[in-house]
This record gives C-alpha cells, structure tokens and sequence, in this order.
C-alpha cells in the first residue's frame, strides 16, 4: 500500500497537472529562486531551514519541477541535516524530502547513512507514545497530541515502521473528538476542536482502517461551519479570519470523506486566488504581507484540490 503523504504527493501532482501552465511556471520561478546557495530553503527569519526545506521541495515536486542542479543542491542540504533531527517534525521533514528527491531525481539522501538508523528513528517514535496513548512532539512533551500522533504514523509508514499500541492510539483520538460540536481537539487541555486536528485525527483514523471511529456528518458539518465570508477555511470558530493552512487541510479532508462539494468551492476559489501573488507565491491570508514557501505549498495544494479534472486558467 502506497504510504499516506506519498499518495498524497501524487493526487496534487495530478490536480496541479489540471491548472494553467502559466499560473504553474510563475509559481515554479518563485519557488526556485528562494533556494539558498547551501541549497535549502529559507523561512521568513531568513537562512535555509529543514522545515521550510521540505515545503519549498514538496512544492517543486507537485509542480513537476525537481530535478537537475536544484534537487541536487538539495540533496547535499539534506545529507548537513541528518545528525539534527530532534522531534517527530524534524524527522518527517527530513524522510519527507528525501523521500521526494529520491523519487524525483534519483538521488538517494541516505545512501551513507548507518543501516540501522529506521530502526533507530522507530525506537525514538515508540519513546514518544504517552500514557494517554497519544505522541508527543519531543521527549519533554508530557502528553499527546492529536496533530504529533499524526506526524507519527506518517513518519512510521515513510520507514515500514509498525506502530506497537495501535489500540491506545485508537483510544486517544477518540478522545480527541468533540462528540457535541464535531471536530477533534489538538491537545487533552483544549476547549475547542480545530479544522487542522480535525484533518489529522481523519487522515489517522484513515490510515489505521478505522473509518467507523468518525462521525462523518457531524465532521462534515464542523468543517462547513468553518468556511468564513472570505471564502477559505478558518482553524477554529474562535478565529475570524480564513488562511491557506487551514483552508487546505479541510477542503483535502472534505474530498478524502468523498464530501468536497460540502463548502462553497467557487468562495474558496476565489480566496485562494486572491492570495497569489502576480509573480508567484502565496500569502498566508489577508492580513498578510510576505510570502513563503509553506504557504507557497498549501495554495498550490488548494489549486490542485480545486482543479477538479479540468484544465483552467481560473484556478
């Protein structure tokens, strides 16, 4: 079975395959040029970073467009980063984009990396399972979290990694749900369920084969409530304002609960294009002044969620 975020990879690719070629080169020309000399790429403080890394390659590897000197920059970035790791974030940036390039380019990150590092990124994701059956984001972290249970059966599927409390996971995000309002909740402690748990408990509970665990009305029905007046999505109903994040991860699990016509998809269309920039890039969403490669990533995503088979220079 092909792992969740790779699948994923490939659904955007052929979505993105449906938009403009203009609309895709002036977003690919962008991309490119935030590429740092070292070859990674950079946050909004400035100087290459995993994190940032892994969107700039996801983004270029939707697009069609990693491979030659800039996958090859990567790869060399990549190989600087591999002793670093020290959260569950750190480690799917790293599997992430090494994953893609090889994919991509052919280039394989790890070929000088010890035979038994998969095991020894298992044995640090099963350290990070808690009593409450979630997974924190490092060891310090007292509790788990629904969005670090996700980031950890991603991580476990990129190494062939079989997850050893599958039950206890089981439990921890049905504890996660918000039964009366619909959604799921970040961490124990948190009133309110939120549209980006929300799409990690339904991209887990997919994963794990537990469909029966969601609530797919009342979820479909939270997610609605979400779409604001601007047309994108907001990240909880205490936050006035739609962004791309959170626009992204609810309308790809309305489409991945067979539901995507549920929202206002013309609205959100139109948000997300507002949000581009003439010579590429995304804002993060109106407030917003400068743009990055995450967010570069997620209105791509929604692009390519949107595309709906059919190629348009709208979107």
């Amino acid at each position: 079975m092909t792992p969740w975020i790779q699948d994923l990879t490939i659904r955007l690719a052929t979505g993105l395959g449906n938009v403009a070629p203009e609309i895709r080169d002036r977003h690919t020309k962008w991309i490119l040029a935030q590429q740092q000399p070292d070859g990674g790429f950079a946050g909004r403080m400035g100087g290459s970073d995993l994190y940032y890394t892994t969107f700039g390659l996801r983004s270029l590897s939707i697009l069609g467009e990693l491979y030659g000197p800039p996958a090859e920059l990567a790869a060399g970035f990549l190989k600087t980063q591999m002793a670093l790791p020290q959260t569950v974030v750190d480690f799917f940036s790293l599997l992430m984009a090494a994953k893609l390039i090889e994919a991509a380019a052919g280039i394989d990150v790890f070929s000088d990396a010890d035979p038994q590092s998969n095991q020894r990124i298992a044995d640090f994701l099963e350290s990070l399972q808690r009593d409450d059956g979630g997974f924190a984001k490092a060891p310090e972290g007292a509790a788990g979290s629904t969005y670090n249970t996700f980031l950890v059966m991603l991580v476990s599927q990129l190494i062939d990694h079989t997850l050893s409390r599958p039950d206890d996971i089981l439990r921890f995000l049905n504890a996660q749900a918000n039964l009366e309002e619909g959604g799921w909740r970040e961490i124990r402690a948190s009133k309110r369920a939120g549209t980006n748990p929300t799409a990690a408990a339904v991209g887990a509970l997919q994963i794990m084969e537990h469909p029966e665990a969601i609530d797919r009305e009342l979820t479909l029905d939270f997610l609605c409530e979400m779409q604001t007046d601007e047309g994108g999505l907001r990240a909880n109903t205490r936050i006035p304002i739609a962004d791309l994040l959170s626009s992204f991860t609810g309308a790809l699990t309305l489409e991945n609960l067979d539901a995507a016509n549920e929202i206002d998809r013309a609205a959100l269309g139109k948000f997300v294009n507002y949000l581009q920039a003439p010579d590429g890039g995304f804002l993060a969403a109106v407030w917003d002044e400068a743009r990055d490669v995450e967010y570069t990533f997620y209105g791509l995503g929604c692009l390519a969620l949107l595309a709906d088979g059919k190629a348009s220079s709208d979107v």
